[in-house]
């Protein structure tokens, strides 16, 4: 690595983490500010909602990394233009490409890092976070009906009152149905843990239809096989966003399997794949505003430039994103074509300067 690669590399780390820590700052800021209105609610407290925050803080970071990186970049583009010291790399016959290229270590630090956050972090803090506020308000985790969720599972639909933060369950209604869609069973039980490869149930009844009478017997525990995972259950207390990569493959092939529509996670998903790229697609798109009109406006210019262009960004990934679930687009279709427009235009600025 030469001299001029450790320097470029380093004022661009340096650019971007300070973008990220102002961010980061900024919507722990309202974070708090927001978590302020729950102070009181059962045994929310100060202490509790400082945690939430802090166990909020890996979300943002992950969100904020691609327009981090693409504001610093601009910011550290804008400042090496003004001091002139891109027209000496140029003079000293370092071209675009040569110095887009040498950036590559930083863009390669800020895409792993994406990735280890999004994957290994963020679904934990954000799990905890959300279970610490449900605890702490006895609270339980938020119905999509009155009568609790309803999940399908093979032939049987199962209709769960409440789902705890710990993943286990209370009041749990299990109906069975034949192959000609005959009610065969019903199996309440008060509640439920996953344990061993499957559920344990407490307080069941189980009650059989058969022809000619039906037949109902209480026990105090069994066992209960079925698709469904406590790492499903995540689905119902973080946003599919937040949701690791192998959770939401996991989470698909289980609605797959159950007929259900899984368009929203496989956006998800592809959204989650292409994520770790950004950082190196933003670097590529910000460099070639280091050559145009290198003295007029300065760093504070480009900076601003690229807080609209990152604004810019996120409206428009988030525009195509519910488009492509309004049309039914092709998931990697919709999460794919924010980033291929940076990416071509970030090309094609480069080599329209590398000709100048």
């Amino acid at each position: 690595m030469t001299h001029i690669t450790k320097y470029l590399n380093k004022e661009f780390f340096l650019g971007i983490t300070m973008v990220l820590s102002g961010g980061v700052a900024l919507f722990s800021f309202f974070d708090f500010i927001q978590e302020i209105t729950d102070l009181g609610k059962g045994n929310y407290g100060l202490i509790q909602a400082i945690v939430f925050v802090v166990y909020s803080i890996p979300g943002h970071i992950y969100e904020l990394i691609p327009s981090a990186v693409l504001i610093g970049s601009m910011y550290t583009v804008g400042q090496l233009s003004f001091n002139s010291e891109f027209t000496v790399m140029r003079s000293s016959g370092l071209s675009i490409k040569k110095i887009a290229f040498s950036l590559i270590f930083v863009g390669l630090f800020f895409s792993l890092f994406t990735l280890i956050i999004g994957n290994l972090v963020t679904p934990g803090s954000e799990k905890n976070a959300q279970q610490l506020k449900i605890n702490s308000t006895d609270s339980t985790v938020s119905k999509q009906f009155k009568s609790g969720f309803w999940i399908k599972d093979g032939d049987s639909f199962v209709n769960i009152t409440n789902v705890l933060p710990d993943a286990s369950l209370q009041d749990i209604n299990i109906y069975e149905f034949d192959q000609d869609f005959s009610l065969r069973t019903i199996i309440k039980a008060k509640n439920g843990k996953f344990d061993d490869g499957q559920w344990k149930l407490n307080q069941i009844s189980i009650t059989n239809f058969n022809e000619d009478k039906i037949i109902t017997k209480k026990i105090d525990d069994g066992n209960w096989k079925s698709l469904i995972r406590p790492e499903m259950m995540n689905v119902l207390i973080i946003s599919p966003d937040k949701m690791s990569i192998i959770n939401l493959v996991n989470f698909i092939d289980y609605l797959k399997i159950n007929n259900q529509k899984v368009t929203r996670y496989e956006v998800a998903l592809w959204e989650k794949i292409i994520q770790p790229i950004m950082p190196i697609i933003m670097i590529i798109f910000a460099i070639p505003f280091g050559f145009l009109q290198e003295r007029s406006g300065g760093k504070f210019l480009k900076m601003f430039i690229g807080i609209i262009l990152g604004i810019v960004y996120q409206i428009m990934n988030t525009f195509i994103r519910h488009l492509g679930l309004l049309n039914d687009w092709p998931p990697f279709l919709s999460s794919l074509i924010p980033s291929l427009i940076f990416l071509t235009a970030g090309i094609y600025l480069i080599f329209k300067f590398e000709r100048v």
